[in-house]
């Protein structure tokens, strides 16, 4: 029985290494991939304590096909995200919603035996994503799920749409780049002044400061979409005068708070909030087309994928140190 490794969250929150063993032989449509980088998205750091293999945003290279794989064989470069499976026959799936199946097989809940933090995994071919030759392994890595997720908010904006995108971090400096490659207006509305320059750079064509005061927009450059990319609840009195009437706001971070936002303004603007989860496969797979074809990639830290260097990459994120996406790199044995 081959076994690979891999790293658990524990009690007391530290990386641990451990193994996992699979069947001799690969069965059905599953695929043997060795891993060659693992993005750290913040969801990580929400099950640090669990016991269950961390990781979730993969690249590598495919080392075997089960019987019924039909089109990856030895030698192709594929990655994965938050979700692995679905049943293929509910509504949601029938429409290509299957992120919403409620038989999914999602980060958290499911395969608790294998993620990304690993030397090799195995997945059902349905669910990798072809990596573009112009993509590294490194830079595919976080758009596995932090660029899925962003893209997933912006794949159907027009190019006359305004885009604003609170916080420059992993995801902010994501969504900053795609929305500006496909043509839309960027706002970029962050806490200080620091990272302006940086926006600027990454595709912003205006900057927000919320410690100078947010001042009124003009109609064009009142918000369509807004991304919510920070932690931390903006003070919604001073953002919903940003936004154009019709528009929407997509929180994207995870939080265990209640979202409070004022009425008024939603129903006289018929402003919409709009919950999204990573994307679908065919968006995913869009989003990496995209990326490669436009040269989107994250800025991205490494880190060794050991213990030392996984507690390392999660204690940077936590703090809030991370410039802007962690990347974990196999050691060579």
């Amino acid at each position: 029985m081959p076994s690979f490794t891999v790293f658990k969250g524990s009690e007391d929150g530290a990386p641990k290494k451990s193994i996992t063993c699979k069947p001799d032989m690969l069965l059905g449509d599953t695929v043997l991939v060795r891993i060659t980088a693992s993005g750290l998205c913040g969801t990580d750091l929400h099950y640090k304590n669990k016991d269950m293999v961390l990781g979730h945003e993969g690249v590598g290279i495919v080392e075997g096909v089960g019987p019924n794989v039909q089109y990856l064989q030895a030698g192709d470069r594929v990655g994965w995200g938050y979700e692995t499976d679905s049943c293929g026959l509910c509504k949601y799936c029938l429409r290509g919603e299957e992120i919403f199946c409620p038989k999914r097989a999602i980060y958290g809940s499911s395969n608790l035996d294998q993620g990304s933090f690993a030397s090799y995994g195995i997945w059902r071919e349905a669910f990798l994503h072809p990596i573009p030759d112009s993509l590294s392994d490194e830079a595919a890595a976080p758009l596995q799920c932090g660029g899925a997720t962003v893209f997933t908010c912006l794949h159907d904006a027009g190019a006359d749409e305004t885009i604003g995108i609170m916080g420059v971090g992993g995801l902010g400096h994501l969504a900053m780049q795609f929305a500006a490659k496909m043509g839309c207006r960027v706002v970029v509305i962050s806490g200080s002044e620091r990272k302006r320059e940086q926006a600027m750079k990454l595709g912003a064509h205006r900057f927000i400061s919320m410690a100078e005061g947010i001042q009124e927009l003009e109609e064009d450059w009142r918000l369509t979409r807004l991304l919510v990319t920070t932690s931390a609840q903006p003070t919604w009195g001073a953002i919903l005068p940003l936004m154009a009437s019709k528009s929407t706001i997509y929180p994207l971070s995870v939080a265990s708070s209640n979202l409070q936002i004022p009425y008024m303004p939603l129903i006289l603007q018929g402003i919409a909030i709009q919950g999204s989860l990573v994307a679908t496969r065919a968006v995913h797979r869009a989003m990496l087309r995209f990326a490669a074809l436009h040269n989107v990639e994250p800025i991205i830290e490494r880190f060794p994928m050991s213990e030392a260097g996984i507690k390392e990459a999660m204690d940077k994120l936590e703090e809030g140190k991370v410039f802007y996406r962690a990347v974990l790199i196999p050691q060579q044995v």
